[in-house]
């Protein structure tokens, strides 16, 4: 039986390239960048080649680029570090009600320790009101971190209208771009962004790896404590192998590359929708299916279906999607995204599953998809299965 993959907004698989170049640094170039002699001066070469890279993705300076672990260490020493280092001013921090995990758990213990926090209603489509957003800055406000976009529904936001508003405000703007980079156009000067997050594994890249972009003029210490790595933002040997992995990664998607592959999953996005619908499954999407959006994650809600009945037989079929982020699977709660965008005690909260296509991702592999869920409904209603919305 042959195995589909349709869940790489949880992770996707490393490309033979990056494989090849990590296999070839780990080989060759395993020299501590802090070193001075040859070894850790080849070391320092490769490290500061692909900070150069990642701060050409993004239109920042190689100097406000800091390796990190992936997404959740940048984003937990984004808002964590700025909260801290900067409570003085106000207390107050902005976010949204479908945040990443790592944002929603960060801020759920700075409550605790004290702050304010404001988390911003969103509506169907999963988008914030820019309304609820002026009503909520204050002078006591000294982050606002929103998503740039939603890993479980796919929903933008919009990040330079954002940006503007703040960019005379004492409030430093951080957005978790995990899901966008590689996908959409990011421009940090543009947007006046002064933190943005990022991690390799969701780009055909390493696990464990990602950056944090951190405007030069920002001030505040390092989250991790120990040597001076990361010119004092990040102690922590610099993980060369995994760096140079992500560079190649980042390599190889240029901005026509970025159209070609929100194009393409735009096309497959329409393959499912067409195939259920000629089918006759009773299904809807969740949030919305504007252009604007992350065309690679589509989530649907197939009524009357429990999402674990769908996952179990899915996976049977040898198809692997998940009920919503990678972070929280195992959870029985129903997913926070959907909650903040229908209402708890909707049942589709409860009855849908979430599909996200990349690179490898082919037609046939949506049409299995397809058949698999044709034949599971079928399935159910010949056991005479309650089937109920």
């Amino acid at each position: 039986m042959k195995q589909i993959y349709l869940d790489n907004a949880a992770t996707t698989p490393m490309s033979d390239e990056v494989i090849e170049t990590m296999m070839d640094q780990m080989k060759n170039d395993f020299g501590n960048a802090s070193s001075v002699h040859s070894f850790g001066r080849a070391a320092r070469a490769v490290l500061d080649d692909a900070r150069h890279v990642m701060a050409q993705s993004i239109n920042a300076d190689d100097n406000e680029i800091v390796f990190t672990a992936g997404g959740t260490e940048s984003n937990n020493t984004a808002i964590t570090q700025t909260a801290l280092a900067r409570q003085k001013l106000g207390k107050r921090i902005i976010t949204t009600a479908i945040e990443h995990e790592s944002v929603m758990k960060t801020t759920a213990w700075l409550a605790t320790q004290g702050f304010d926090i404001v988390y911003l209603p969103v509506n169907a489509a999963g988008e914030i009101n820019m309304a609820d957003l002026k009503a909520a800055l204050n002078e006591d406000t000294i982050l606002v971190s929103i998503m740039m976009g939603n890993n479980e529904v796919g929903s933008t936001m919009p990040i330079h209208e954002i940006g503007e508003l703040l960019k005379d405000h004492q409030a430093w703007f951080h957005t978790d771009a995990v899901q966008t980079f590689g996908l959409l156009d990011i421009d940090v000067k543009r947007d006046h962004i002064d933190l943005l997050s990022t991690s390799a594994h969701k780009i055909n890249g390493p696990k464990q790896m990602g950056f944090l972009y951190r405007r030069e003029d920002l001030n505040f210490p390092s989250f991790m404590k120990g040597g001076d790595q990361e010119d004092k933002r990040r102690a922590g040997t610099e993980n060369i192998p995994a760096i140079a992995g992500f560079a190649t990664a980042v390599k190889a998607i240029t901005s026509t590359e970025k159209a070609a592959r929100q194009a393409k999953y735009a096309g497959f996005k329409q393959t499912v929708i067409d195939g259920l619908t000629n089918a006759g499954v009773d299904f809807e999407v969740n949030g919305s299916l504007q252009p604007e959006n992350l065309q690679h994650v589509l989530n649907l809600w197939i009524k009357g279906v429990e999402n674990d009945v769908t996952l179990t037989n899915l996976d049977l079929a040898g198809i692997a999607v998940s009920a919503g982020s990678a972070c929280t699977a195992g959870s029985i709660d129903p997913s926070h995204v959907l909650v903040a965008m229908y209402g708890e005690d909707q049942p589709r909260v409860m009855q849908s599953i979430r599909l996200s296509f990349g690179r490898y991702t082919t037609n046939e592999d949506l049409q299995a998809f397809v058949q698999a869920i044709v034949m599971m409904t079928k399935r159910l209603q010949a056991h005479n299965v309650t089937i109920h919305d």
